[in-house]
């Protein structure tokens, strides 16, 4: 019984593991053929490996600023994101007040209901009140209110930090703002490291948000709206290859930052207290 669970588990992990990698060397794969060897669609692999489309794609698609945009805007998101989420957290798992349920209710209700574009026209008129409309700070705002995810798992990892550290920190003298940079948020790398692989990814795969935000100046648009340009060239030509080609290049960031957070997955907070 045991051995034909295993074999049905292992079976559907690597069916899958297949399903999901399948797309990713498909466009890899196709980032290397012309555009008409993609159009055709007869062979699996490049007949002739055209290295030069990557060349191609970050001239065209000007990735350089489009990266340094997409950088920003996911570095200051994420940051922002795990500021908020991480103090919010603490304070309603650590504090009582009043409201503290109708909070946590309302954190849960935005993460569960997908609103999606309706609300972005609520949201652009309020950047517009704050003069953010035309900048990418507005897009960072926006993206860090989007923070309940965030702040659900930080909760759960707070719930596991002994409340000790906290009284033995309070008899010494800290404040809780001072326990709180001391001592939580090192034994919160885990979690902060979770959570900044999941804003970042979000941030930097964000679409429709930079696209309304940089309308009117394009030389702020980040890499996911700039990839779009590459779809057509000259005359209306289509540039799937460049797309192709362009598409795995944006995917490097993500997992760079995936191997650094990787690395705060394995932490553990056992050894924080003695005796």
């Amino acid at each position: 019984m045991k051995i034909a669970w295993n074999t049905a588990l292992w079976t559907f992990l690597i069916v899958v593991a297949f399903l999901t990698l399948f797309p990713v060397a498909i466009t890899f794969l196709g980032s290397f053929k012309t555009n008409a060897e993609l159009t055709a669609g007869a062979t699996f692999l490049p007949a002739d490996w055209q290295f030069s489309n990557y060349l191609e794609a970050w001239k065209q698609a000007n990735f350089s600023t489009y990266t340094l945009n997409s950088l920003f805007v996911a570095s200051a998101s994420t940051l922002g994101t795990l500021l908020v989420a991480s103090m919010a957290a603490y304070v309603v798992n650590r504090m009582d007040f009043i409201g503290k349920k109708i909070y946590v209710s309302l954190q849960a209700f935005t993460m569960f209901v997908a609103i999606g574009a309706v609300v972005l026209r609520p949201q652009f008129d309020l950047m517009v009140k704050l003069n953010l409309h035309e900048s990418l700070w507005g897009v960072i705002l926006i993206l860090i209110s989007a923070h309940a995810s965030a702040f659900f798992i930080l909760l759960s990892f707070m719930n596991g930090i002994p409340r000790e550290l906290d009284e033995a920190a309070r008899i010494d003298g800290c404040s809780p703002g001072r326990t709180f940079w001391r001592i939580i948020i090192p034994l919160l790398t885990p979690g902060l490291g979770v959570c900044a692989l999941f804003a970042f990814r979000g941030a930097w795969n964000e679409y429709l948000l930079p696209f309304v935000f940089t309308l009117s100046k394009p030389e702020l648009q980040t890499l996911t709206v700039g990839l779009a340009n590459l779809k057509y060239g000259v005359a209306a030509a289509s540039q799937t290859h460049f797309m192709m080609a362009g598409a795995c290049l944006s995917i490097l960031p993500i997992l760079i930052a995936y191997i650094f957070a990787n690395k705060s997955f394995m932490q553990m907070t056992a050894g924080s207290l003695k005796g």
